[in-house]
């Protein structure tokens, strides 16, 4: 037997025992002396209900343990592990009412036969409607056990930062004839354990790699863990400086302890894979209100800005850069809690390139200084915040061109337009904070990430006066 399967042992066993137990006891001359006055049951069918009783006990028991222990891989395990417990709660009530009506007559008939008719009925709708709900709520995961592979992607907001928006594709310096970086070869290889993390099923494709969804066994704890090709390095002395760049940055991104900031437990390697866990966040991309009409209202808009901009401050202070700050990179929890993702990952990712000056972003949202190849500070990050305060209030982008290459060029050397043109209802405040976050030179730009924060509220009571 295997050893993840030893834990049926003993529940199969106690059952075995304990209906074997019932009629052996039953047997024995002094049992059959006894007899039970209160209950009314003589001595044998006193054990013997006991038993059978006491049998489904047990076995309701093992399916609560069995329904914790089978994985919940959104497919054909999660369907079986939400309807192991109602279905054998129905299978409970139906022997014991079998058990009662064989040996347990004068309880049935002390209780009431209408009485236990009406228990009975309540226990089998009750048991049959919670079977009914848990197939319904859980139909999707059945249908996926049967799909192909491909099609078992999961559905839904995730912690990805997936760069699949039209003109957003990973860049490199235009010091560099291509324009843009090929993202790591990957290949469909799905791991079944990263570390110590059980990995369930792939997410979809971030900056460095695949994303997987995993769970930490020994605290039952869902994460996301994106990963990263090693070995595709072609020399040693590379991939041993790759790895140390990959977890020094992974080391300085994990210490961020930040409510607005997700959080990263884990960096390993496993089978030439570099992978980091991190917290599995469920809502929606800030990217889903960058267009027209689902715009944000303004007040929203200068408050989520407000506080991702204390986010990054707290990082920059920490001497960690975002580099790839954008909608898609900013999530809004379900319960309206903004959280920034995937700190330090385009220098991660950039970090397996083999070519040299290489700067991994997403260009539309690049500051000047990054486009140039230059050294970055949190400055590049107060820029890109700059643009998506842009978008997010008017619905586009500042930098726009029919190419790529138009485009670095129109960041680089174009002023962007003046944001009250395209929406008159804007207060000149808001304009004086875009101009300042968006300025190409980098003193006429704020120092740091809390000064923008501070202005932006400072907007949003003159917007509530």
């Amino acid at each position: 037997m295997s050893k993840s399967w030893t834990w049926i042992a003993p529940y199969t066993f106690a059952i075995l025992a304990v209906l074997l137990a019932g009629p052996l006891l039953s047997s024995l001359a002094l049992v059959q002396s006894v007899s039970v006055p209160y209950l009314q049951l003589s001595g044998p069918n006193t054990f013997r209900l006991g038993a059978n009783l006491l049998a489904l006990v047990i076995l309701w028991i093992f399916a609560f343990v069995a329904s914790q222990q089978i994985p919940d891989n959104g497919r054909g395990s999660s369907f079986l592990r939400n309807l192991l417990l109602p279905l054998t709660t129905l299978v409970v009530i139906l022997f014991a009412n079998k058990a009662f009506r064989t040996v347990g007559l004068p309880l049935v008939e002390q209780m009431g036969p209408s009485r236990f008719a009406l228990g009975y009925a309540i226990g089998l709708v009750g048991s049959g409607l919670w079977l009914t709900a848990a197939w319904v709520l859980n139909r999707s995961s059945l249908r996926e056990a049967f799909a192909p592979h491909s099609q078992t992607r999961r559905q839904g907001a995730q912690t990805l930062s997936e760069d699949e928006d039209a003109g957003q594709e990973e860049t490199e310096a235009p010091s560099e004839p291509k324009s843009i970086a090929a993202t790591s070869t990957i290949s469909s290889y799905t791991p079944g354990m990263l570390g110590r993390y059980r990995v369930l099923k792939e997410l979809g494709r971030g900056a460095m790699g695949l994303v997987y969804l995993g769970k930490d066994p020994t605290i039952q704890r869902f994460v996301a863990i994106k990963t990263m090709r090693l070995d595709q390095i072609d020399s040693d002395d590379k991939l041993q400086d790759v790895k140390a760049r990959f977890f020094r940055e992974a080391e300085s991104t994990g210490r961020l302890s930040h409510p607005n900031i997700v959080t990263i437990y884990d960096a390993g390697e496993e089978n030439d894979l570099g992978y980091i866990a991190m917290e599995l966040i469920e809502g929606t991309p800030l990217k889903q209100w960058a267009r027209k009409p689902n715009l944000m209202p303004v007040n929203e808009v200068l408050l989520t800005v407000a506080t991702v901009a204390d986010a990054l401050d707290y990082a920059h202070q920490q001497g960690v850069v975002h580099r790839d700050i954008k909608p898609a990179n900013i999530m809004l929890t379900k319960d309206r809690v903004v959280k920034v993702m995937d700190f330090g990952i385009a220098k991660m990712a950039s970090s397996s390139k083999t070519q040299t000056n290489i700067v991994l972003g997403t260009p539309t949202y690049m500051s000047p200084e990054q486009i140039a190849g230059k050294k970055v500070d949190g400055r590049s990050d107060i820029f890109s915040l700059g643009v998506v305060l842009f978008e997010l209030l008017t619905g586009q982008l500042p930098f726009t061109a029919d190419n790529l290459s138009a485009v670095l060029f129109s960041i680089a050397h174009h002023p962007h337009p003046a944001i009250q043109t395209l929406r008159q209802d804007l207060p000149p405040m808001v304009q004086e904070i875009v101009d300042r976050a968006l300025q190409k030179e980098l003193p006429h730009r704020y120092r740091r990430a809390e000064e923008f924060a501070v202005e932006l509220r400072a907007c949003l009571q003159s917007l509530a006066a």
